[in-house]
């Protein structure tokens, strides 16, 4: 017995073909007393690429896992090509066209990159002809531009690789709408305009619309046909790409009158220029590191031989593509991975990471992932706040502790930063995103600071959230402060950074001052395309 909820609706459209027009008529989904999309109605038009924009928590994914039937909602209508569907669940999205690709990966590890394409398609006979089917995947992939190997596991591919998987995985199945999320946000910039110059080519070809979730303002300018904002649940803008501009768009997402035109989509700039730039090259050198060397998970250098040098009331840029070695860099210089070899400093003098020498030369961090790297799940806000300095005063006199000094610290820190908690005696676990990461930055921000380490500081946080740290750190460079900025997201180096260099398999491959850096450069060496 088939269970009827996995057949496709009567009225489905299984054997059409080509673009289709997308309606949402007032959705609303709610999580208990939270509503998450509130009466949302949007046009999507056939063979049109179609962005939303939205901060996090404005509702973008609820939305589309209701259209690709991962979610219900309570209320309100999907329309396909005009009627009505109940899209129950994904089983009856993919019968009438839609497929979906995921910001995190959905890949079968063990399986090959053949493996994984048929896979996609849920209905593997029971015996493959492998010598046919090999064939048949290989043409397919003639007809897009990503050439992946077939043999290859998903262990073995680079994040970039993964990601165009997860789009061949999709394509393979020709959908007549997909609904892509965050696509590019492991990707150079020359593979995302690779990625969304295919997929705005498929949706031109009337073969497929597109419907993007995105945070990136120069890819909605430069791919999308239509744009959508929603800010807390509600659809509050819809336009035309062509009639619109980054500024606008950004006020819609913050509500008219909160946030100044984002900085990431004007032209690049540095922070120092001219005269500035010649006191810079005079400051001291407050973060060396000589010929550093680390291991990988798997063995092999993860970090070959690196040298680089931030001075004081500098911010640094370490630009890459993800799986490049900068993990392992950060965690070398935290003290949360071995050192094979080389050395580094901090104000002149070695630095092996330890928490006394961290407290006495004034080294901070704000790691990546800060729930896993920077705090202690279980344990409350205000101890993981206390946790760089709980034995020391006025946290503890005489050895004894005073949890009333931790809390009371927690409380002013939780309402300067504006972190969204229950209590300071919250689990820090129970907190979004956002607000762990605001924690953290209260904790590693506190008082005189001569090395900042931050790794991709704002991955995955909202437009507001996102102004107020890169605020908070552009202070500790105006103090005087070091800063190394390791960041997957070009847009952020060009918009932070003073000086980029660029890291590839391990190695720093090139260097250039921001205010003079060019996109493009960046990400041919960024790719691996010229090698120092």
């Amino acid at each position: 017995m088939v269970d009827p909820l996995l057949q496709p609706p009567i009225g489905a459209l299984p054997a059409a073909t080509g673009a289709l027009a997308l309606d949402t008529y007032r959705l609303t989904k709610r999580f208990g007393d939270f509503t998450a999309m509130d009466s949302v109605s949007m046009r999507v038009e056939p063979g049109s690429v179609h962005a939303l924009l939205g901060e996090n928590g404005a509702g973008k994914s609820t939305l589309v896992k209701c259209v690709a039937g991962y979610q219900r909602a309570e209320e309100g209508s999907i329309l396909i090509d005009g009627r009505e569907q109940e899209i129950a669940n994904p089983v009856v999205a993919r019968a009438l066209g839609i497929g979906m690709v995921y910001q995190h990966f959905t890949l079968a590890p063990g399986m090959t990159v053949a493996e994984n394409l048929l896979l996609a398609g849920g209905r593997a006979p029971a015996i493959i002809d492998w010598k046919r089917k090999r064939a048949e995947l290989e043409e397919f992939l003639a007809t897009t531009p990503f050439r992946l190997d077939l043999d290859l596991r998903p262990a073995e591919l680079a994040a970039g690789e993964k990601q165009k998987l997860e789009l061949l995985k999709q394509l393979y199945l020709k959908p007549r709408l997909l609904i892509l999320d965050e696509p590019t946000s492991v990707l150079t910039p020359q593979e995302a305009d690779e990625v969304l110059g295919h997929v705005r080519a498929f949706a031109q070809s009337g073969l497929c619309t597109v419907l993007i979730i995105t945070h990136k303002f120069r890819e909605v300018m430069a791919y999308a046909d239509s744009v959508t904002v929603l800010r807390r649940g509600k659809a509050v803008h819809h336009c035309r790409v062509d009639e619109t501009d980054p500024a606008r768009l950004a006020a819609a997402m913050m509500g008219e009158g909160e946030a100044p035109p984002p900085e990431g989509d004007a032209a690049p700039r540095s922070a120092v220029d001219g005269p500035q730039a010649a006191a810079l090259a005079d400051a001291p050198v407050a973060l060396q590191v000589d010929a550093l060397r680390a291991q990988g998970d798997r063995g092999t250098l993860a970090v070959r031989d690196l040298s680089l040098e931030v001075r004081a009331g500098e911010i640094l840029g370490v630009a890459g593509v993800s799986g490049n070695g900068q993990r392992e860099l950060v965690e070398a210089l935290v003290g949360q991975r071995a050192r094979l070899a080389g050395g580094v400093q901090v104000m002149g003098e070695p630095y092996a990471a330890g928490r006394a020498e961290n407290r006495r030369l004034k080294v901070r961090s704000l790691p990546e992932e800060p729930l896993r790297n920077a705090c202690v799940g279980d344990l409350s806000v205000a101890e993981n706040m206390a946790l760089r300095d709980f034995d020391q005063p006025p946290l503890a006199r005489a050895g004894v502790l005073n949890f009333a000094a931790w809390r009371s610290r927690a409380r002013s820190w939780i309402a300067e930063y504006g972190v969204k908690t229950r209590g300071e005696g919250a689990p820090i676990r129970s907190l979004s995103g956002g607000n762990v990461q605001r924690a953290v930055l209260a904790r590693e921000l506190a008082g005189e600071i001569n090395v900042l380490i931050a790794a991709n500081p704002v991955f995955g946080l909202d437009f507001a959230a996102v102004a107020e740290i890169h605020g908070r750190i552009r202070q500790v460079r105006a103090r005087g402060g070091a800063v190394l900025l390791i960041s997957e997201d070009l847009d952020e180096l060009l918009e932070m950074a003073d000086r980029i260099v660029v890291m590839s398999e391990g190695r720093i491959v090139f260097e250039t001052a921001a205010a003079s850096a060019e996109r493009h450069v960046l990400g041919a060496h960024m790719g691996g395309g010229h090698h120092a």
